[in-house]
């Protein structure tokens, strides 16, 4: 008879490294999956070409199942629903703009698709009981195994002799003996298990990898989606929105007109890239920033637009620079003094 097979959602990190370890060592075979939502940090910066340092992070997920010899499949999921998801969570957002619940909720329905279709037992995460606020109570994570349609059949193996025991456990094709029962938010139990079954190398947790949680990013997302609103269009969440999120430095020149300065030449590569359907501005015979501008802009808002541009490029300091705005293929240059009025810079970014 061929070993019970399971599907592990794995990001990479210590907790789903370790759950994928401890269900492999129970002669379980493991296919692992990845999800790519669009909104991780790593992978964004990878797809980018790299960290504002240069560096490029490496997919940590291909890397652990590599490292522990599993098939994994890469799915792409930004175009299945999960725009629409992030928008209007039935559950609601967390601390800032992360629909914990209903995108774990989501995942857990792709991969039941994945299990069904691939004919394994169950699904488990490195989810570990009390871990995170929000997604990782005990009455969250019972009512993402129930209405993923998982109920009995997601297991977390960190954590386990804290929960019910499920289908897997009570059909004899989990050993629950071998689980563990971790809680908290220290590590030290798992950095400890880590150098028993010697795995060595890990990402060192750092917060979340999903812009959604960060202040900042969740700022720009609300703002797109209440400057559509208010514009009378329909309040959503583009791809290329995701793209252009997370580059540059973004401001509101007015509640019709937005403005993203790019901070690096990757990111002027970004925004050179998604320039269609925008003006797109730089400084003549200087080096600077590209620049992109949303919105139908007054004489005034392109002046100022101009203006930004100028100072955030070589010629800062200089008392007039040609900026060239470029709209719908055809050029115009302005002469602008760069902006210097720093009060007025941080009052309109988001």
């Amino acid at each position: 008879m061929s070993a019970p097979k399971a599907i592990a959602m794995i990001s990479g990190g210590l907790d789903s490294t370790l759950a994928l370890a401890l269900v492999k060592r129970q002669g379980i075979e493991v296919k692992a999956v990845n999800f790519y939502t669009g909104l991780c940090i790593t992978e964004t910066q990878r797809r980018k070409g790299g960290r504002p340092d240069g560096t490029i992070p490496r997919n940590e997920a291909l890397r652990a199942a590599s490292d522990l010899e599993v098939e994994i499949e890469y799915v792409d999921v930004s175009d299945q629903g999960y725009l629409e998801l992030i928008v209007n969570p039935r559950h609601g957002y967390g601390s800032n703009a992360n629909p914990c619940v209903d995108c774990r909720i989501f995942m857990m329905r792709k991969a039941r698709e994945i299990m069904e279709r691939e004919g394994a037992s169950f699904v488990f995460t490195g989810e570990v009981v009390g871990q995170r606020p929000k997604s990782q109570r005990r009455d969250t994570m019972r009512a993402v195994e129930r209405e993923s349609g998982l109920e009995g059949r997601l297991v977390r193996p960190l954590s386990a002799l804290l929960l019910a025991p499920s289908i897997p456990e009570k059909e004899g094709i989990l050993d629950r003996s071998r689980l563990l029962g971790i809680s908290g938010r220290s590590r030290q139990p798992q950095i400890r298990l880590a150098r028993e079954l010697g795995i060595e190398d890990w990402p060192q947790p750092a917060g979340g990898c999903c812009y959604l949680t960060d202040e900042a990013f969740s700022r720009k997302f609300f703002d797109i989606l209440d400057a559509r609103e208010e514009a009378g269009e329909e309040r959503r969440i583009l791809r290329e929105d995701l793209v252009l999120l997370s580059t540059g430095r973004h401001f509101r020149l007015s509640p019709r007109v937005k403005m993203i300065v790019g901070r690096s030449e990757g990111e002027n590569g970004v925004l050179d890239a998604y320039a269609g359907g925008r003006a797109r501005l730089l400084a003549r015979d200087l080096n600077g920033p590209v620049a992109l501008v949303e919105g139908t802009a007054t004489w005034e808002e392109r002046q100022l637009a101009a203006r930004i541009v100028a100072r955030y490029g070589k010629g800062k300091d200089l008392p007039e620079v040609a900026i060239d705005w470029i709209e719908d293929g055809v050029p115009e240059t302005l002469l602008v003094p760069p902006e210097t009025d720093e009060a007025r810079i941080e009052a309109m970014r988001i």
